[in-house]
Formats: structure tokens, sequence, C-alpha cells
């Protein structure tokens, strides 16, 4: 079992000074998971008996200054019983996105061939040809995890657990690659 060659962690490197001169590296930390979840697509298909919504065509989720998009999207949720006005809704506990996937908040842009957000754990992962970008600094490798609660966000080189298969890191050959703007010091 190969492992991966680096593991980078964005939120050690900006706590080092090394990212993002003056701007907060952990846009995402205290993400509201718990917001409401609005969508727009193409087309939507409910599926009740299995609790899930499958939503495809240009599709955009936003939550709480957060925007998803991907080409389609499957939404996993749960009934929950009446309120005290005696309306039933649902509770989302997973968006599995996939085709041309793009999470962003503010000035920060992670991008991926898949990705899986799990609402209950706060963890969004993205998995082939993933790349984080904020301003001029951008990583790029085969799988990203974001906390949405820390706001640390981590790259490593394979997608999948350290074999041989699963999705590819791209060119970088199961390696992390990465480009920092440092800022200009005065002799």
């Amino acid at each position: 079992m190969r492992k991966p060659l680096l593991l980078l962690s964005l939120g050690t490197l900006g706590a080092a000074g090394l990212l993002y001169a003056g701007a907060d590296a952990q846009v995402l930390r205290n993400h509201d998971s718990n917001a409401p979840v609005n969508f727009t697509a193409d087309r939507i298909e409910v599926q009740d008996r299995a609790d899930r919504v499958v939503v495809s065509g240009n599709v955009e989720v936003t939550q709480a200054g957060m925007t998803l998009n991907a080409a389609r999207m499957t939404v996993a949720y749960r009934n929950q019983p009446g309120n005290a006005a005696g309306a039933n809704g649902v509770e989302i506990d997973r968006i599995d996105a996939s085709g041309n996937v793009v999470v962003r908040k503010a000035d920060q842009t992670a991008k991926g061939n898949v990705a899986i957000y799990d609402l209950n754990s706060k963890l969004i992962t993205m998995l082939g040809n993933v790349s984080l970008t904020q301003g001029t600094n951008r990583l790029t490798g085969g799988r990203l995890v974001i906390d949405l609660t820390s706001g640390r966000s981590t790259v490593d080189g394979r997608a999948a657990g350290g074999g041989g298969s699963g999705v590819s890191g791209g060119a970088s050959g199961g390696r992390v690659s990465g480009t920092f703007t440092v800022p200009q010091r005065k002799e």
C-alpha cells in the first residue's frame, strides 16, 4: 500500500504566516451547516421512498455564504416529525456532487471531480483533480478535506486511501503541488 507522499494543511501554513498575507486563510471556519440550503437546477427528481432528491443541470446550492456548483447532485434527507404548527419538514444529511464541482466562499475556491458534503460531521471531501485557491495561492492534489468547524483544509496526493486504484490525482502523479505568494520584504 502506497501512502500519500505529502500531507499539507492550509490551517497550519496559515498559522505559520506563509499564506495569504493580510487575509483569513480559514474562511470556511465556523460555517453554519444548520443554515437553510437553497438550490436551483434545470431538473429535479424527488425519490421519496429512498429519502433523496436528485438535481441535475447547472446545479447551484447555497448555504450561509457558501456556494456549491456541479452538473449533478444527490441530496439525502430524513423526514422530521411535525412542529408545533403541525408542519412536517426534512433534514438534509448529505449532498453528493459530481461533474465539475466547485465550492466557493469569500475568496476561497475548491474544485474537484466529485464532492461529498456531510452536513452532520461538517466535512466536505473532494476527490479527483482537486485544487484549492485563495488569491494567487494554489494547492493541487488528489483529495481535499475541508473541516467546516475548524476551517482546516487538507490536501493529499491520492484520491483513494493510498492503493493504486481510485481516482487519480491528475498529472501530479500522487503528489501535492502548490504555489504560494510570499510578501515582499524590505531589505
